[in-house]
This record gives structure tokens, C-alpha cells and sequence, in this order.
């Protein structure tokens, strides 16, 4: 720690509140070193934590942490976060099996108020703790941080829509790094906001308040005036005031000395305020400024040299085998319309992007309205596919069955990180799609085994005329070679192997491992395709010709495709009187997965080729 000599003196918040303010910047410079240093040997989030460092400074700084709550949402900018609160030397171990939590994480540090993962959530919860402190006479302070991102979402004007009718005592803070400020405008927003939440300015506010309480029409013109006042160097603060917050900004985030000034003039004011700050994603090491979105998340690379390391996988990832097909299709079908909430990089959409624009849409981090939308689309005659992530899809549960499977509308959801997806742990495992789908009336499921099968499932899909979903998991395929696009007999399985006594019935790219535990055991392999609708006329024959059937998911044994399996048997043992053979349900137990590399949480969860192996045997007797 010899390049931190500052840092290195912080443990704890109480540490940092110990400097002198002019000692404040070159904490900041060191804490932005130790950031990319740290995260260019371990890999994870870097630009995000890079342009929330002055802000993190000041506000461990000016408010009482832990004491007062501070809600980072979402996690991509809690990194500063976590060094100064007493984790710097666990840095090492983000994003790794047993480390520290990619995100922050209740059970891993007190300063860490709300567990998050996804976005968009810290102004409801920031209302319901500062509600819960107002009860008990707390006087605890409540801020919440959430990006220009974060906010598109309908959840957090819902939560700021209730906060002004409440006007419990919060701070927002909505770190906007998508806009630029000139010097000029920079500098009147810099001292406005020091005169607005300005402890005179803030008196004379309630006083006047008070005053023409008993004048309706004088106090309305006032209000106006104020908006207008702050409407002229911010526009934008205006809709926030009408949601009952009191708006200061925008102000130049990484400038910490009047981000300082600001927060303690606002940490007394009453009622819901809303600081408006401009910051840099990347902030102070250019190649992540040129390309916030390429150093997003890093793996692991040299900083000297300015850039990432390149793929050397030669096998297309799932996310880019999609992306292809949908510039296939886009090139023969002008009806077809692309959507994604906020996640192009990630799902595969660039080239599309580029050469359809007109055929695609991002709606920003909104997942209900993307599937709404795609449902308004296909009433029009267009034929939609939503690309979403697994966990992603679980925001949008009620508009998938009110408005795409009800009115049975052809949407198809091609659900990219489904499985173990690794690093980012809990939030972002794709355990549950398949348990919440399976219910749904009218929604084919479709589970493939490799990238050809992604691609012949994408198109059954699309050209099926009713919902339908594709799951297909984060990484690369098995190189195996793409075949001509053609439609798959729906509900059709697929006889892997033959074997005896034995059937593993697979479902999705766990295949490789079911055929080799399958060599093992001599047993028989069915790939399944398709968890609904289910190859009736498969499982009846296994069913009768096998003393052991075993389903293999990388989902939720609850309510998985096991569960489908099951059911299914049941009936059979119920209406057809046939005696049916036990069932073996692999897949992932009933709890929340932690992070890891996907191989090492697969092999823990028995799910690779020895654990099915070794699970199957036990069942067996050895």
C-alpha cells in the first residue's frame, strides 16, 4: 500500500471522517488507482466505480455510516463502496467462489442496508427504511444513489410518486453520466445548488411556506416561480418537483469538495430531496472513458496497455449464435422487431442494431413495458422477439401471462444467461425460468443442447403463431455444426444414446455430461427439446421399458421439468394403470446459488458428468 498512503489509513467510514477536507481529492486519486489496480487483476465492474468515487468519498465523509443508511443501486458503482468500508483487503476476491459478493450484500457487511443485484429498487426501499425510522424517532438519515440507467424504470417513479405524497425525510441521488455539462453551466449549477439547499434559502422556503398557507393563489404562483427558476438552468428538475421532491442540480459529480458542501447543506432539509450529480463513467483512466461500455466489466488485463484482451474461444458464445439468427431472419422478414431492455451488448443485438435499425428497439431498463410492447407489436402484425435475460424475465411475470399468453399473441422470448451463469452469484443465476413458465397456458418451452438447436428452436419458435420461449445459457456452444434453419415437430425428443435399465432424460445444454455418466452406467439417453409441450408418447415407453428414470435440468428441481416429468408419470400410473418406474429429479436444490466459475458450481451441485454419475449409483445402491 505504499503508492496509497491515505487509503491505507481507512478501515472504516470513522477513519475517513477523521481527514481534513483538502486531504479529501488525493484520497480520491488513490481510491481511483486502487480501483483499477484491484479490478484489472480479478476482473468485474470498473467503469461504473470508477466515475462514483468522489461521490462515495463524500458521502461516507458527511453522513454517520452505518448509522444512516446509504442504498447503492445498482451494485456495478458499490465498488468504492466496499473498499472504504472495511473490505479492501477481500478486493481480491470479488466476483470468486466464497469472496466477496460481486454486489453489496446485507450478510456480508453492515454498510450494506439493501442486498441488490438488479436495478431500481432503492427508492422503494429507501422510503419504506426512512418510513421505519420516522416511526421510531430515529433521526437517521436515508440516501439513495441510483444511476441515469436505473431510473428508466417505472419502479422508481412509482417509489418517488409516494415519497412526495408522503414527504418522509430522503435523499435521492441520481448519478447521471450520460449527459455533459460546459464549464459555464457546470459552475451556475455548482453554486445554485449551494444556494438552494443553503440553510437560508431553506428557511426562507418553509417560512414563506407558512406564511401563504392561507393564500392559496400567492402560494401557488410562488411554487411556480421557484420550478421556474430551477427549470431555467435544469429543465429537467421540473418533473421531479411536481413528484414532490425538492430538486438541486445537476452538479459536477467529481468535484468532491462542492459535492462535500452540497450534502451537508442537505442532509438537515426536510421532506424528499432529489441532487441531481454529473459524473464520468470510467473517470480518470481514458481507455474506460472512451469505451464506458466495453470496461462495464472487465476480465482480467493489463491497464499499461490501455485495452482488453481479446476471445481466443473460437466457438461462438449462445448470445452471438442469437444475434446472427436474428440478422438472418431480419434480412427475409421486415415484420420482425427485436427488443431489449438495456441489454444489446449483452444479448447478442450490436450487428443487428446496426444494419435494422429500423427493426429494432431498446426501452431502457423496463422489462414490463418490453413485453407489453412486444404484445402491442404483434396485435399491429408484427412478429416480435424479446431477448432477456433469465432473471430479467422475472420482473415482467404478470405482462408475459396477461398480455402475450392469454391473448395468445406470437412473441417469442429468446431467455439468454438461463442456468449457472457465475460471477454476479444470487441475483443473476437463471434457476427459475423454467418453474415459472411451465404453468403458463399457451407458451411453448423449449430447452436446446447446443448452438444448432438454439438456432432450428429460435425459428420453430418464430414461426409458431403463439408465445413461445427459447433458453439458452451464458458462454460458448460446443462447436458443433450449424445446420439449414428448419422447423422441429413440436413436443419431438431426440434419442441420444441406447442403453439399458437407465434413461437419463435431459433437458438442455447439460447433455455432454448426461451422455458421459451415461457411458458409465450403460444407461440410455433422450435429449427431450421441448419442456411443454412434453413427448408424451417418450416418456410412456421409457416408462415401460426402464426401472430408473432420471430428468436433468440446469433449473429448479421445484416445479422444474423434472416436476413436468412427474406429473406426468403420475397420470400415467392414475389413468392408464401403468405401473411406473421411480424418478430421479437432478437438478438445483432449494436454495439461492453464490458465485463462482460455472464449471466449479456445477461440479458442487453434482450436476457435471462424475455428480450425475455418483448421484445416479447412490440412488441405485452403488
Amino acid at each position: 500500500m505504499q503508492n496509497y498512503p491515505i487509503l491505507s489509513l481507512i478501515n472504516t467510514p470513522d477513519d475517513l471522517r477523521l481527514l481534513s477536507r483538502d486531504q479529501l481529492p488525493q484520497l480520491c486519486d488513490e481510491l481511483r488507482g486502487f480501483l483499477l489496480e484491484s479490478v484489472s487483476r480479478t476482473s468485474g465492474h470498473l467503469a461504473s466505480g470508477l466515475g462514483t468515487v468522489e461521490l462515495t468519498v463524500a458521502l461516507h465523509y458527511v453522513y454517520n455510516t452505518p448509522f444512516d443508511q446509504l442504498i447503492w443501486d445498482v451494485g456495478h458503482q458499490a465498488y468504492p463502496h466496499k473498499i472504504l468500508t472495511g473490505r479492501r483487503k477481500q478486493m481480491h476476491t470479488i466476483r470468486q467462489k466464497d469472496g466477496l459478493h460481486p454486489f453489496p450484500w446485507r450478510e456480508e457487511s453492515e454498510y450494506d442496508v439493501l442486498s441488490v443485484g438488479h436495478s431500481s429498487t432503492s427508492i422503494s426501499a429507501g422510503l419504506g427504511i426512512a418510513v421505519a425510522a420516522e416511526k421510531e424517532n430515529a433521526d437517521r438519515k436515508t440516501v439513495c444513489v441510483i444511476g441515469d440507467g436505473a431510473i428508466t424504470a417505472g419502479m422508481a417513479f412509482e417509489a418517488m410518486n409516494h415519497a412526495g405524497a408522503l414527504h418522509t425525510d430522503m435523499l435521492v441521488i441520481l448519478n447521471d453520466n450520460e449527459m455533459s455539462i460546459s464549464e459555464n453551466v457546470g459552475a451556475l449549477n455548482n453554486h445554485l445548488a449551494r444556494l438552494l439547499s443553503g440553510s437560508f434559502y431553506s428557511s426562507i422556503r418553509e417560512g414563506s411556506k407558512k406564511i401563504l398557507e392561507n393564500l392559496p393563489p400567492i402560494k401557488e404562483f410562488m411554487k411556480k416561480t421557484e420550478e421556474h427558476v430551477k427549470g431555467f438552468v435544469s429543465p429537467g428538475g421540473t418533473l421531479f418537483e411536481e413528484l414532490g421532491f425538492n430538486y438541486i442540480g445537476p452538479i459536477d459529480g467529481h468535484n468532491v469538495d462542492e459535492l462535500v458542501s452540497t450534502l451537508k447543506n442537505m442532509r438537515n432539509l426536510k421532506g424528499p430531496q432529489f441532487l441531481h450529480i454529473m459524473t464520468k463513467k470510467g473517470k480518470g483512466y481514458a481507455p474506460a472513458e472512451n469505451d464506458p461500455i466495453g470496461f462495464h466489466g472487465v476480465p482480467k488485463f493489463d491497464p499499461t496497455l490501455g485495452k482488453l484482451p481479446k476471445s481466443k474461444a473460437a466457438i461462438p458464445t449462445y448470445s452471438k449464435i442469437f444475434g446472427d439468427w436474428l440478422c438472418d431472419i431480419a434480412a427475409q422478414d421486415p415484420k420482425l422487431v427485436g427488443i431489449t431492455p438495456a441489454m444489446r451488448e449483452g444479448s447478442g443485438m450490436v450487428a443487428f442494431s446496426n444494419r435494422f435499425p429500423e427493426q429494432y428497439f431498446d426501452v431502457a431498463i423496463a422489462e414490463q413495458h418490453a413485453v407489453t410492447f412486444a404484445a402491442g407489436l404483434a396485435i399491429g402484425g408484427y412478429k416480435p422477439v424479446v431477448a432477456i435475460y433469465s432473471t430479467f424475465l422475472q420482473r415482467a411475470y404478470d405482462q408475459l401471462i396477461h398480455d402475450v399468453a392469454i391473448p395468445n399473441l406470437p412473441v417469442l422470448f429468446a431467455i439468454d444467461r438461463a442456468g449457472i451463469v457465475g460471477a454476479d452469484g444470487q441475483t443473476h443465476q437463471g434457476a427459475f425460468d423454467i418453474s415459472f413458465m411451465r404453468c403458463i397456458p399457451n407458451l411453448v418451452i423449449m430447452t436446446p443442447s447446443d448452438e444448432n438447436e438454439c438456432r432450428q428452436m429460435l425459428y420453430t419458435g418464430y414461426r409458431l403463431n403463439a408465445p413461445a420461449a427459447v433458453r439458452y445459457p451464458r458462454g460458448s456452444g460446443v462447436g458443433c455444426e450449424l445446420q439449414p434453419l428448419a422447423e422441429i415437430p413440436l413436443g419431438q425428443s431426440k434419442l441420444i444414446r441406447q442403453g439399458q435399465k437407465i434413461a437419463i432424460l435431459n433437458f438442455g445444454t447439460l447433455l455432454p455430461s448426461a451422455v458421459a455418466a451415461a457411458e458409465a452406467l450403460n444407461a440410455t439417453v433422450v435429449d427431450m427439446r421441448f419442456v411443454k409441450p412434453l413427448d408424451k408418447a417418450c416418456l410412456a415407453a421409457a416408462a415401460q421399458e426402464y426401472s430408473l428414470l432420471v430428468s436433468l435440468e440446469d433449473n429448479a428441481v421445484q416445479g422444474g421439468a423434472g416436476s413436468a416429468v412427474a406429473e406426468y408419470l403420475n397420470e400415467l400410473a392414475l389413468h392408464e394403470k401403468i405401473s411406473i418406474p421411480p424418478l430421479l429429479q437432478l437438478g438445483f436444490a432449494d436454495e439461492f446459488i453464490a458465485q463462482g466459475e460455472q464449471e466449479e458450481i456445477l461440479a458442487e451441485l453434482q450436476l457435471n458428468a462424475e455428480g450425475i454419475e455418483r448421484q445416479i449409483r447412490a440412488v441405485l445402491g452403488g
